[in-house]
């Protein structure tokens, strides 16, 4: 098998072929799927390592206090070959893993062969294709939660841990030195503590990384900034507790957390720093410092590693595997969000290029991950699997006897309903607006008042009962809408549910299976992009395709409002899943077809993805959703070419086709038709007439699963096959 080794005198570092390790009793072999490289510890030894010998003992003097009692005790010789041997001898990196159970050793009973486990240790979860990994270091892996996102279990428990000694109190105020990966994490940790977070460090990218995933504010600790956050937050008293995660040679960290720590307050040192601690900053406000061992109690120890043996709980609550498996319960549960501290993800054949990359600071990174080439291929088809629609049956619904009108419910009237549908519902002749459900009383009563709704409720069953009621709109947060849309097939109602219709597979065939029981297919997700009239002039100028198109979408999205709930991810999905499903239906639209494929790729941090679809006939899209662009560029651009054919949308304001005639459209004003007037048109004619719905349900659900996948594709680094069964 092969593992990444370093030669410490040469400073080597190599991918080795080594022996398959033996599978001993109490514990596991793992064959990993992905393993983290620690961008603090693994590089601070690949840089010692490249030291000169006098830079090497500089750099530990804690070793050439050995090397010296050796030296007093076995004499210059015998130490000097003892030294040399160590340092010329191949040691390994990594600590920090999540594989595959190959093999189970004698007295083990809560795993077998084939489950996911998230593995801990320097000696035992390295990167390597094979890892031996004792009880105690090992962690079964929640359902659902992604390999690569299981592989930052130790560091997160190392950031876990450190917190914990931090022993934060709702309502507190933390502050975070140093916001790389372990600070990274412990802001989140407390953010979800109840502790609001102040960060400090001097790269702006982690700063405001910092800042999304949940810090009150962050800033440069040379600035004033971070003083008056502090300053602001805490009434002027200092915060409670300061947790130093930064490294180097600098004494600027605990200076800081002298001069902004209150009285009383606590230093937790989870980093590896220089403690040069001011005595009289210390002594006058009495800090309480603290180290933070690791990632629990039990590490060092050989009896609790090596032979399994575990404390008990009511003495030790909290041991380096109740750490590690609460780690990964909150990543499962979205109360952690790893995704974002991916920076980059390499191909473990790649490992020795990007260590070099790393050092040479020619890769920028948070978390860099290794993906090892047989688990990664079983993963992706584990994780990513073709989705699959089945073939459902359905029966249409009666046309209705002319003029009656078409009685239409919401559930939901916030700002997307009241502005952007209601506005064009409200005035439509042959339409009467019944009833308007919200979870609050008020909301259901301002909407009422503004739209004229017959009836104002905060009662669900009110709405589905109602027989009179032709249609329900589903106009509420993400996470409630596939619940909310089946309920309402069920019930015997023509749907309209505004994007996403489903957060999850499961979700989806949540609604598939809802079809299938009602025979009720008739549900219309606000995919508006395809109706507005100034794409639909231009698709018509462009014609017909003989050959494959190339298309491309820039989304220019921009930054979120602090406080938006489109941050809630835990809850609501990913941004992209919320509104990604616009740009793959517009694009699907313009090719005429379903995407077979969809492969997606993201930046450090997740804020800007590419997204290729493939589509039956070669056409491919590219959509660029990126959240870093300039917020007075458009929106959405977009570029169709084929046949030696281009057409440009831009940002639904102008259009234009260049064949051989050029064909401009006028330029619209400045506010945008973007096809919600005329997607309403087509539904409530769709209701009246019983006729078929405005978007076939085989597409609304190719574009639901391709926006899924993009999620999936983003976890398993590898291209997701969309297959449509009719």
């Amino acid at each position: 098998m092969k593992q990444v080794v370093q030669n410490y005198k040469s400073g080597e570092l190599t991918v080795l072929d080594v022996p398959v390790p033996g599978c001993k009793p109490g514990g596991v072999l793992v064959r990993s799927a992905y393993s983290l490289i620690s961008t603090g510890t693994e590089l601070m030894k690949v840089s010692e390592a490249g030291m000169s010998m006098l830079g090497k003992a500089r750099s530990r003097p804690d070793q050439v206090a050995k090397v010296m009692q050796s030296v007093a005790t076995n004499g210059v010789p015998a130490t000097y070959r003892k030294v040399m041997g160590k340092l010329d001898s191949y040691t390994p990196l990594g600590y920090s893993l999540c594989g595959v159970v190959e093999q189970v050793g004698a007295g083990i009973d809560d795993v077998k062969v084939g489950d996911l486990v998230a593995c801990a240790g320097n000696e035992h979860a390295l990167h390597a294709e094979l890892n031996w990994v004792p009880k105690n270091l090992y962690a079964p892996v929640p359902d659902g939660l992604a390999s690569r996102h299981a592989a930052f279990g130790t560091v997160g428990s190392i950031a876990m841990q450190g917190v914990r000694q931090g022993e934060p109190q709702l309502g507190e105020v933390a502050l975070v030195i140093g916001l790389g990966l372990i600070g990274q994490l412990v802001v989140q940790l407390l953010a979800a503590s109840g502790v609001r977070v102040v960060g400090a460090d001097p790269d702006p990218a982690r700063c405001e990384l910092a800042e999304r995933l949940g810090a009150v504010t962050c800033g440069d600790p040379a600035s004033a900034a971070v003083e008056t956050a502090v300053a602001e937050l805490t009434g002027g008293h200092g915060v409670d507790q300061v947790y130093l995660a930064a490294g180097g040679g600098s004494n600027q960290p605990v200076e800081l957390a002298a001069r902004l720590c209150r009285d009383r307050g606590r230093v937790v040192d989870i980093g590896k720093c220089r403690l040069d601690l001011p005595w009289n900053a210390y002594y006058e406000k009495e800090l309480d410092v603290r180290f933070s061992r690791s990632y629990g109690p039990g590490r060092y120890d050989p009896e609790y590693e090596l032979e399994g043996r575990d404390y008990p709980i009511g003495y030790v609550r909290w041991t380096e595997r109740r750490n590690l498996a609460c780690f990964l319960d909150l990543v499962a549960r979205g109360r952690v969000d790893v995704e974002p501290l991916v920076s980059h993800i390499a191909d473990f054949d790649d490992a020795v290029e990007t260590y070099q990359r790393l050092k040479d600071g020619d890769l920028k990174a948070v978390a860099v991950l290794f993906r090892y080439p047989e688990q990664a291929a079983e993963k992706a088809e584990a994780e990513a699997p073709a989705i699959t629609v089945p073939a459902v049956n359905v029966k249409r619904s009666p046309a209705r006897a002319a003029g009656t009108p078409v009685r239409l419910a919401f559930i939901g009237a916030g700002n997307y309903a009241t502005s952007m549908l209601l506005p064009h519902l409200a005035p439509r002749d042959g339409v009467e607006l019944s009833t308007v459900v919200t979870t609050t009383a008020l909301s259901a009563a301002n909407a009422q008042r503004k739209f004229g709704f017959a009836h104002a409720t905060t009662d669900l069953d009110t709405v589905l009962g109602d027989k009179s009621i032709d249609a329900v709109f589903v106009v509420t947060r993400h996470s409630s809408h596939a619940d909310l849309t089946r309920k309402a097939l069920l019930a015997g109602k023509t749907v309209f549910v505004e994007k996403p219709l489903a957060l999850t597979e499961d979700e989806l065939s949540g609604v598939l299976a809802a079809v299938e029981e009602s025979g009720n297919d008739r549900l219309q997700v606000g995919f508006n992009r395809r109706f507005a009239p100034l794409l639909q002039e231009a698709k018509k100028r462009f014609g017909a395709r003989t050959g494959p198109a190339s298309l491309r979408y820039l989304v220019n999205a921009g930054r979120l409002d602090h406080g938006s709930w489109y941050l809630q991810q835990g809850t609501e999905g990913s941004r992209f899943a919320g509104e990604g499903g616009h740009f793959i239906d517009t694009a699907s639209w313009l090719l005429d077809a379903d995407p077979v494929s969809v492969y997606a790729v993201a930046t450090s941090g997740n804020e800007d993805l590419q997204v290729v679809l493939r589509y039956p006939d070669g056409s491919t899209a590219t959509i660029s959703y990126v959240t870093t662009g300039a917020a007075g560029f458009p929106k959405e651009t977009l570029d169709l070419v084929a046949d030696g054919k281009v057409l440009q949308l831009d940002d639904f304001v102008r259009a234009s086709v260049y064949d051989r005639k050029r064909w401009l459209s006028s330029r619209l004003p400045k506010a945008r038709d973007k096809g919600q007037n005329a997607e309403l048109a087509a539904f409530v004619k769709a209701v009246r007439t019983g006729g078929p719905m405005p978007v076939p349900l085989e597409s609304l659900v190719a574009t639901t699963a391709a926006t899924l996948a993009v999620q999936t594709g983003l976890a398993g680094g590898a291209p997701v096959t969309l297959e449509n069964v009719r």
